[in-house]
């Protein structure tokens, strides 16, 4: 009986050891970078990042962007001449604001996580709901929203026009001057130059099957494969600019609020990745801390919120991936980090 045991146990350890190493080669296993970055290319799915598109009506002509930058830092943008664009967007904190939601302008808890504007430019749609369709509709909103910046435009349009130095500048600008349009144009114009490009992952993508060490490229597949990352963040900016509920226990709408749909209810647009390392917190409400946070959440399924998407057959399912995959994954996620864009505050016309 004894001996029974000792050989059971024996044979056990054994297995487990085996199973150990098998798990081991697999989480290891080389993966050729032509044959992968071929895969890839004839998918179609991800592309090195190309060129924003720019609006014929919204040339990013020098005079244009600066004027936009100091109008993103200008805290009397906003009815206590407290707050700026740069509040919630803040270059330091991969331009968003570091909280979990934005503060608001009573300085109460808002309800989203500030988005960043890392290659915003690249979104066919605005904001986690997508009620603004262009970076210049979306750079007016919170300038008005009573939660955020709480200024009217008319107001500050008065305002402007009475600053010799924003006078001359619009007018060098824009032919007609300071009007609310040529506001919305010079921030926008502003935030489209704002963008995370030539990643090793680009770099890859162009051909350069050396960019990516052993660990991304693995990264990489479980990307585009078992980890179904593609599945929605896909196209030139990572994200099919659409919009799932992926079951994040909250009370937000979210395209609900717009289309009045049940079937959106809980819906927000896919993030993009690029730039991802320097944008923590995640997710629409910020309520995952860390990248690794997201790679657990969406490895066990996601949440539970009745309206979850089912977009694709497993999708949102448990994906099951080991703890050497899931280092694998984040390795790839951290190489779409790229170089952060930094820019200095300026000096604002009237402000010491």
């Amino acid at each position: 009986m004894r001996k029974s045991f000792i050989f059971f146990a024996f044979l056990m350890i054994l297995l487990g050891l085996i199973g150990c190493s098998n798990n081991e080669e697999t989480a290891q296993k080389e993966i050729d970078p032509k044959k992968l970055l071929e895969t890839l290319r004839a998918n179609g799915s991800l592309v090195p990042l190309k060129a924003i598109s720019i609006p014929d009506n919204n040339p990013m002509t020098a005079n244009v962007v600066e004027l936009g930058k100091m109008l993103f830092f200008d805290p009397r943008l906003s009815g206590n001449n407290e707050r700026s664009c740069a509040t919630c967007h803040d270059p330091a904190k991969g331009y968003g604001d570091g909280r979990k939601t934005f503060e608001k302008y009573n300085g109460e808890p808002g309800t989203r996580n500030s988005p960043t504007i890392i290659n915003a430019g690249y979104y066919t749609t605005y904001f986690w709901d997508g009620r603004a369709d262009s970076l210049e509709e979306q750079a007016l909103g919170p300038i008005q929203n009573p939660n955020e910046m709480n200024q009217k435009l008319d107001e500050l349009i008065l305002e402007l026009k009475g600053i010799n130095d924003y006078t001359e500048r619009f007018n060098a600008a824009f032919p007609d001057g300071v009007t609310e349009q040529n506001l919305a144009k010079a921030i926008a114009a502003f935030e489209r130059q704002i963008v995370v490009k030539d990643t090793a992952f680009d770099q890859f993508m162009q051909g350069d099957t050396k960019a990516l060490s052993d660990k991304e490229l693995r990264g990489l597949e479980l990307f585009t494969g078992k980890a179904m990352c593609s599945t929605c963040h896909n196209g030139p900016n990572l994200s099919d600019n659409n919009f799932y509920n992926v079951g994040l226990d909250s009370n937000d709408e979210g395209l609900y609020a717009l289309t009045k749909k049940a079937g959106d209810m809980g819906k927000f647009r896919t993030a993009g990745l690029y730039g991802i390392t320097h944008t923590a917190p995640y997710m629409h409400d910020g309520s995952l801390k860390t990248l690794e946070d997201v790679i657990d959440y969406y490895n066990s399924g996601g949440g539970d919120h009745r309206n979850k998407s089912f977009y694709l057959k497993n999708f949102m399912s448990p994906i099951g991936l080991s703890d050497a995959e899931k280092e694998d994954l984040l390795a790839f996620l951290k190489v779409l980090g790229g170089t952060e864009p930094i820019v200095e505050e300026p000096d604002l016309p009237g402000i010491d």
